[in-house]
């Protein structure tokens, strides 16, 4: 004889969800971070969750940089730079430039478990109050540069090294609209003192292996990220005095009358020199 069966569903333990996840708690006692659920709930990139969550786990002198964080996570330096800055945005972290004895530049980095919160153990300097809304704002786009950027604007040695990047990794190929565009940063590299040979070296060091955008905007970021030594400083005309009328020139090109402090070419020749040098490089 068949043993009796029922089609009744089996009744759930008291207490337990129908749906949605069940946790098994374990007490931990080592080797473990607490974080605060506003930050562990917080709607937005799990990557910012990840990367936050990971800065509040080791010990107070681990470094956090760029460069650290990409050598830990599979992410790249745009998804990880984006993840600090809505970090910033929100409170959590906060990115400070110091400038040395020597006159190097470092930055420092604090972690606050609690946005705009504080310890004992704060540095000397405390961080400026800030009211942080609970969840960081989106930040609208910024216009591309690169929509009115000309190259006929654009020094022609920081278009130089720009067209050099191309010999170094071959990935590196820029439009005239992006050099032009990304130009402007590296000359004030170069009036900041930085020789050309480093500048390609800083732009080229560690790139990914796999771009996950133009490599334009990788560029683009580590113009803007990397610190430089500060420009020497504009000397003062008396007050009173009138600036000086540069002379007139005659471009050596076309042989065209324009105003300039030295003999050379004009605006035109000077653009349709850089035209031809980033063709070549191509």
């Amino acid at each position: 004889m068949a043993d009796p069966q029922s089609n009744a569903p089996l009744r759930a333990s008291a207490g337990a969800p129908t749906s949605g996840v069940i946790h098994v708690r374990t007490r931990l006692t080592a080797d473990f971070t607490v974080i605060s659920n506003a930050l562990a709930q917080r709607r937005g990139s799990a990557v910012t969750i990840g990367v936050a969550a990971y800065i509040a786990s080791p010990p107070d002198g681990s470094p956090v940089s760029i460069t650290a964080l990409c050598e830990h996570f599979t992410e790249g330096e745009i998804l990880i730079s984006r993840a600090l800055r809505e970090l910033e945005a929100a409170g959590y972290l906060e990115r400070r430039r110091e400038r040395l004895p020597t006159g190097r530049i470092r930055t420092r980095t604090y972690f606050y478990d609690v946005p705009g919160g504080g310890s004992p153990d704060d540095p000397p300097e405390p961080p400026k109050p800030r009211a942080v809304p609970p969840e960081a704002a989106p930040v609208p786009p910024r216009p591309r540069p690169e929509e009115t950027a000309s190259l006929s604007d654009a020094d022609p040695r920081a278009v130089a090294v720009l067209a050099s990047l191309r010999r170094v990794d071959p990935r590196l190929v820029l439009s005239e609209r992006e050099a032009a565009s990304l130009a402007p940063a590296v000359t004030q590299w170069l009036a900041a003192g930085v020789a050309p040979p480093q500048i390609t070296d800083l732009l080229t060091a560690r790139l990914p292996d796999r771009f996950p955008t133009r490599p334009a905007g990788i560029l683009a970021f580590r113009l803007r990220e990397t610190p430089l030594p500060a420009p020497p400083p504009a000397p003062r005309s008396p007050l009173g005095e009138r600036p000086a009328v540069l002379p007139l020139q005659t471009c050596d090109g076309c042989e065209r009358a324009f105003r300039a402090p030295d003999p050379g070419r004009c605006r035109d020749c000077r653009s349709r020199e850089a035209s031809d040098r980033l063709r070549a490089a191509c």
